[in-house]
């Protein structure tokens, strides 16, 4: 694997596709489906559980804020219903949502990297790209079937060790 950064996405250890299913000995801390009346209820399930586990501050925050925006995607553009999952393995904690919708845009996707920036009166997008802004990793797995979007981000602060 790459130890570069690309646009803003910061490199991660060589760890567990976030796409495969939590094993049963997994930390697993959540799996329920959700629907629209569900938006607030699993934002705060995320939340509770992840404080739990022990992340906090910043970090805590910002991939509560991701989770959310993928889940409410799910709900606004995919059908309405969705499955997440949520788990602690290898000193990160992983999501999954996963949805039966029509697929994510190409233009939402720009890259495999990271999508591109939306422009400032763009209607749509930044749920994706805030996805890549606050997460050490994203996954995207999208068609015409369905979509699963995996999120991981390190329950410990990563130490800067300085230039390499």
């Amino acid at each position: 694997m790459e130890d570069t950064v690309k646009q803003g996405v910061r490199p991660a250890p060589v760890t567990e596709a976030v796409l495969a299913e939590p094993s049963p000995r997994a930390g697993r801390l959540a799996d329920r489906r959700f629907g629209r009346d569900d938006i607030t209820l699993v934002r705060h399930e995320v939340s509770a559980r992840l404080r739990e586990a022990g992340l906090d501050g910043d970090r805590l925050h910002g991939f509560i804020l991701a989770v959310n925006e993928v889940v409410t995607n799910v709900v606004l553009h995919a059908g309405g219903n969705g499955r997440l999952a949520l788990w602690v393995a290898g000193g990160s904690a992983w999501c999954s949502v996963t949805d039966s919708g029509p697929g994510i845009p190409a233009r939402f996707l720009a890259t495999p990297e990271i999508p591109e920036v939306p422009e400032a009166f763009e209607v749509g997008g930044r749920g994706i790209w805030l996805a890549y802004q606050l997460c050490d990793e994203v996954t995207v797995a999208t068609g015409p079937i369905g979509t699963t979007i995996g999120l991981r981000i390190l329950l410990a602060t990563p130490v800067d060790t300085g230039p390499q």
